[in-house]
């Protein structure tokens, strides 16, 4: 093996909860019906996805990205809201990515966020030093189920899909890399109904990583 990419979002930092907590509160004032497990499928999906679906669930006609714009600009700036990355974030992130460099391996993540947006978090974070490559699933045209950011990722990298290991929660990330033709590790989250079937091993925390990829990479 010879690069770990992770995923971001209920990897790296535990955002999924904050997350579909924010966005279903501006749902459910539209549609006072909509279920907070209507939320779960956006797990690990860019922004089209999420807001095509959100669309849909609403129900009134607009497209995701009129939808998006009424988010942004008419109900986050009334409704502050504050994720605390530092205090989500999971420190055996940094056990990982030490080993993996010690180990010879590049480093990466994928992440279905804007880049932007993911390079403020792994800032502040303090994980950006530990990192060969950050990738964003805004620069592609398919999203995370299809595979396309994981291979770009392992091409950037110099590497062949089958000499990555990727780290995934969601049903969406997992596919993805999967079908890239990865080693797939996924780190197991009981909340959000994800399908898990297709990974090659689960983890129940990061902190489990190194040891159950060692013994899996030696069977």
């Amino acid at each position: 093996m010879k690069a770990v990419i992770f995923d971001m979002d209920g990897v790296i930092v535990d955002t999924e909860p904050y997350n579909m907590r924010r966005v279903y509160e501006y749902v459910h004032s539209l549609r006072p019906e909509a279920r907070i497990e209507d939320m779960y499928q956006n797990a690990g999906r860019v922004k089209e996805d999420v807001w095509t679906r959100i669309a849909s669930i609403i129900g009134k006609g607009k497209g995701w990205e009129e939808t998006r714009a009424d988010y942004e600009k008419n109900w986050k700036p009334n409704h502050p809201f504050a994720i605390p990355y530092k205090e989500i974030f999971r420190k055996d992130t940094i056990t990982i990515l030490k080993w993996a460099r010690e180990c010879g391996m590049n480093t990466a993540v994928a992440s279905s966020t804007s880049y932007e947006k993911v390079k403020e978090i792994l800032t502040e974070v303090e994980v950006t030093p530990y990192l060969d490559l950050i990738i964003s699933g805004e620069f592609f045209e398919k999203s995370k189920p299809d595979p396309a950011i994981y291979l770009k990722t392992a091409e950037l990298l110099g590497v062949k899909p089958e000499e990555c290991i990727a780290i995934e929660d969601s049903t969406a990330g997992i596919t993805a890399a999967k079908c890239a033709g990865m080693t797939v590790i996924a780190l197991k989250d009981e909340r959000f109904g994800f399908d898990r079937s297709l990974a090659d091993d689960v983890i129940e925390t990061l902190g489990d990583f190194i040891q159950h990829i060692q013994i899996f990479i030696n069977k």
